[in-house]
């Protein structure tokens, strides 16, 4: 599921991020909540003003690359604010979990539903919160 790689995650999304899995974790997503919650469990934590420019945050927007080299541009968010067809992805959707903590350049092998798994790379961050002082979205 994880390569070994370093994921960075703050405070404040870690703390928001545990009461959405708490949420989740019985229903229909639980599987999704478990993965999310695994990757946390090896999370770096680090405060909001702390957190590097390049890593993806919740609320982040953030262009990655699949296999196939395809691009795409989302935004971060929580499964109440998500809206796939304004770009707007779920940390607990596969691509959401993938992509939450990693810098620009990480790369990640992560399952997807049917079984297969995508390799994605982290292309840039355009827009990270914190970077841009917006501490409590």
């Amino acid at each position: 599921m994880t390569q070994e790689r370093r994921i960075i995650v703050t405070k404040a999304d870690l703390e928001r991020i545990q009461r959405v899995i708490d949420l989740h974790s019985g229903g229909r997503n639980a599987v999704l909540s478990d993965m999310l919650d695994q990757e946390l469990a090896r999370a770096e934590v680090t405060t909001s003003e702390d957190v590097p420019p390049d890593v993806v945050t919740m609320n982040s927007t953030v262009v990655f690359e699949d296999e196939m080299g395809t691009r795409r541009a989302v935004t971060l968010c929580y499964p109440q604010d998500a809206r796939s067809d304004e770009g707007r992805i779920s940390v607990l959707a596969p691509i959401g979990s993938a992509l939450l903590g990693l810098s620009v350049g990480q790369s990640i092998d992560w399952p997807f539903p049917g079984g297969r798994i995508r390799t994605l790379r982290i292309v840039s961050v355009p827009y990270q919160p914190e970077a841009s002082g917006h501490f409590n979205l």
